[in-house]
């Protein structure tokens, strides 16, 4: 008889459910060890051999029986209190541990039938792990109830927190590793306690899971004294309850005891928050700390080394099995200590006992719909563009803010899906400052503390989500929106490359769960690029950097979009169209300083559908191609763009220059590698085969090459944009100091033009003194020339 559960007097638990959660954890250990393990034998029904073990050894154990000690004991909560849960796998080595789940709560077969609850299945679930043409072994798409990659630690609770707001029935999970921890985005994410409102929010409940070690080195707060790390977390705002030791038995019952106490506290908060009866301060969460061995129920020792409790028992507690019988017998031993033959019938299937430990239908978190947020997704109520149009009767006229303008349009965005509460705004303390002011009108910043009388737009109600920590507002809007909602995040350009890991990581997400049939579609993650690298000339070099562009052409074509939006009315468009999107990353780029308006919503709605084209309003009147293509993407491009084209008018009237712009960056390249781009033909049409092209751009001038080197004309493109040469200086002289300013790109046309190469000699002489003059103007004055400051264009 295998040894008995001792339940003390006092007892959460009965007899029956001390047996049946045991039960539960074993088996989804079980299961753990044979992903990691086992290509054959699953059930070990004769002795194992080497060839029923891969040959390569791929996974990690150390974090798993903790992952599964916690899911056995979420499901006991969910399945008593009919709770509405998500688990969210912060350790991101716990890939097997979360596949075992949800096998084991029949959620896998289910969307996967090949992988069945028999033994056929389990031997195909265990070979399919880290195996070529399988699964990966981290948290991935492919895992049922994920909503994050496991690969890069960090953002987990952010992503919790995230799927959490306007979620009011939905308690978060989130399993938060001593080893993640330790990094910076997830100490910042703690704060986010302070946004959620009780009373229309869900609730996270943080686990932090303490086993000691990372991959070869103690964690810090395991080793800190209790009373520090206790200190430590309830000056996060948290109460803090104590899961410690190794005796699995002893740990059912405290675990019981402190889940049902963790969740009666949260269902607490929510009523008094929700009758109105609360005091109106934030309230103190609940979370637990869970303190067991790593590697728990593994080898104690390999080799006479510790291994269970310490860093060996990371990843693959036993190796080199083809060179060593003991271990191989060491590894039978392992797998036969869970008793399988008590968890699972003689088909192979999980026996009642461990069947009835888990919840039912959607309840299973692994079935969970929050956890698939595409099911869950509705379209945003969109308001109309018109009202917030700026007129343009001709190119040119007048000057707007085109952020401002789209923070106009984002207020009634906010407006209009005020009821669902399914939209968000987020951004490091940027909101004012970039210009989108506006949706104060209709909500302000969500804020859970103290409000003073001078402050303005705070409060618990607020849908605006502001924290200067750029990895917690991606996290907050990767979990919005991978619950199935919608947002926005608006962020100086230079600093947006504090998330290229995390704006990575949700690509790769995007990518693929393209090929994962029941994964839904989930709303596009928007960025708003702006405060960018040519209106940094007050904060100087380092405010300066167009990058993330390239960050992002790295990813695959079906998930990126880029868009340039020359004037306000484009924004307007563009703003209206990747909101309505889903499974993308779209980045918008557009300033928020006063610039000319060029064309009117009508001809906005129809550039931004083509995403490029000629103006002929600013283009010559020669027929056939012209002499010179003058292109651009990107607001302050295109003002020097055009008022280059101006000067040549002035100077070479017989010269006759094309003007193109782009506002979808995607466009340029070829249509077999972006759905977007143009094809060869088209894209021949507008840039000629045999034409010089000066192409002004508003990042690094390499992205340009880069995205046309197979076009036919590409030899012939001379770009120009961000060279790395920043300072403080007037905003005319950023452009000078690189090369993108008009009277660079004039000289750029007459040196490349074969028709102008003679006769241009003494407008580029008269360009280089201008760039001559303005040199001495801006040391003498500290601000642009008056031809340059009042510079506007002519339609003549």
């Amino acid at each position: 008889m295998p040894p008995q559960p001792k339940v003390p007097a006092a007892t959460a638990l009965s007899q029956e459910e001390l047996h049946g959660i045991d039960a539960y954890w074993r088996a989804s250990n079980y299961l753990t060890v044979g992903q990691i393990y086992l290509l054959d034998n699953p059930l070990l029904r004769e002795p194992l051999k080497l060839e029923h073990v891969k040959p390569r050894l791929l996974g990690h154990w150390g974090t798993s029986p903790g992952l599964n000690f916690i899911y056995a004991h979420l499901n006991r909560v969910i399945r008593l209190r009919d709770a509405n849960v998500i688990y969210v796998c912060g350790p991101g080595h716990g890939g097997p541990a979360m596949v075992a789940n949800t096998y084991l709560e029949g959620t896998y077969s289910e969307l996967n039938p090949d992988v069945s609850l028999d033994e056929a299945g389990m031997r195909k679930l265990f070979r399919q792990f880290s195996f070529p043409g399988g699964i990966p072994s981290h948290a991935a798409p492919e895992v049922p109830g994920s909503i994050n990659e496991g690969g890069e630690l960090g953002y987990a609770l952010s992503h919790a927190y995230g799927a959490a707001f306007d979620n009011p029935d939905l308690i978060v999970a989130c399993v938060i590793g001593d080893g993640e921890a330790e990094t910076g985005p997830l100490a910042a994410a703690w704060h986010s306690n302070k946004f959620l409102n009780p009373a229309h929010d869900g609730a996270v409940l943080p686990i932090l899971h303490l086993n000691g070690y990372k991959i070869a080195n103690p964690t810090v707060l395991a080793r800190i004294p209790p009373e520090e790390l206790r200190s430590l977390l309830v000056g996060y705002g948290h109460e803090p309850f104590f899961v410690e030791g190794d005796d699995p038995f002893e740990m059912h019952e405290r675990m019981a005891s402190v889940m049902d106490e963790a969740f009666r506290n949260i269902r607490e908060i929510q009523e008094d928050a929700r009758a109105g009866s609360g005091s109106g301060k934030r309230p103190c969460w609940p979370m637990i700390v869970l303190r067991s061995p790593k590697g728990w129920t593994g080898p104690k020792e390999v080799d006479g080394l510790k291994t269970e409790g310490f860093w060996r028992s990371h990843q693959v507690p036993l190796s080199g099995l083809a060179g060593n019988a003991e271990h191989l017998k060491m590894l039978e031993d392992w797998l036969r200590s869970y008793r399988p033959e008590e968890l699972f019938g003689e088909d192979g299937s999980p026996v009642p006992k461990v069947l009835s430990a888990a919840p039912a239908g959607t309840r299973r978190m692994s079935a969970n719909p929050h956890a698939n947020g595409g099911m869950l997704r509705k379209s945003l109520e969109m308001p109309g563009l018109a009202p917030h149009a700026v007129e343009v009767s001709r190119p040119g006229e007048g000057k707007a803010e085109a952020t401002r303008v789209m923070g106009g349009f984002l207020r009634e965005v906010m407006r209009t899906n005020e009821v669902s509460r399914n939209f968000r705004l987020v951004g490091p303390d940027e909101t004012a400052s970039n210009r989108l002011q506006g949706v104060f009108e209709v909500t302000g910043r969500a804020w859970m503390e103290q409000v003073l009388p001078e402050d303005t737009d705070l409060g618990p109600e607020g849908r605006v989500l502001e924290i200067l920590s750029e990895h917690t507002c991606q996290g907050w809007l990767e979990g919005y929106l991978l619950t199935g909602r919608h947002g926005l995040f608006s962020c100086y350009e230079a600093f947006i490359h504090i998330v290229d890991s995390m704006f990575n990581q949700h690509a790769k997400w995007l990518d693929a769960s393209r090929d994962i049939p029941w994964r839904r579609p989930i709303s596009s993650l928007n960025y708003l690029l702006t405060s960018h690298v040519w209106q940094q000339d007050h904060n100087g070099f380092s405010h300066q950097d167009p990058g993330f562009v390239d960050v992002a052409l790295n990813k695959k074509a079906d998930v990126v979009r880029v868009y340039l939006p020359p004037d306000a009315n484009t924004l307007l468009c563009v703003t209206d169209h990747v909101l309505r999107t889903w499974d993308r990353i779209n980045i918008i780029v557009a300033g928020k300083a006063p610039s000319w308006q060029w064309l009117s919503l009508d001809q906005a709605r129809a550039h931004c559908n083509a995403g490029i084209g000629i103006w002929d309003w600013a283009s010559g009147k020669g027929s056939g191609d012209p002499d010179v293509v003058m292109a651009c993407a990107g607001d302050v491009p295109t003002v020097e763009t055009l008022a280059a084209v101006q000067i040549l008018r002035e100077h070479m009237p017989d010269l006759n220059v094309r003007v193109i712009n782009v506002v979808d960056l995607m466009t340029l390249q070829p249509r077999e590698v972006h759905p977007h781009g143009l094809t060869d033909r088209a894209f021949d049409a507008l840039f000629t085969t045999d034409k010089p092209v000066i192409f002004a751009y508003h990042g690094y001038p390499w992205t340009i090459h880069r995205l046309t080197y197979r076009r036919t004309n590409h030899s012939n493109f001379h770009v120009r944009g961000f060279n790395e040469e920043g300072t403080t200086t007037t905003p005319f002289d950023m452009t000078v100091l690189n090369g993108l300013d008009r009277y660079h790109l004039v000289q750029s046309a007459v040196e490349r033009t074969p028709a102008t190469r003679a006769s241009g000699e003494s407008l580029r002489q008269m360009m280089q003194e201008r760039l001559l003059q303005h040199h001495d103007y801006i040391r003498a004055h500290g601000q642009d020339m008056p031809e340059v400051r009042d510079w506007q264009w002519s339609g003549d």
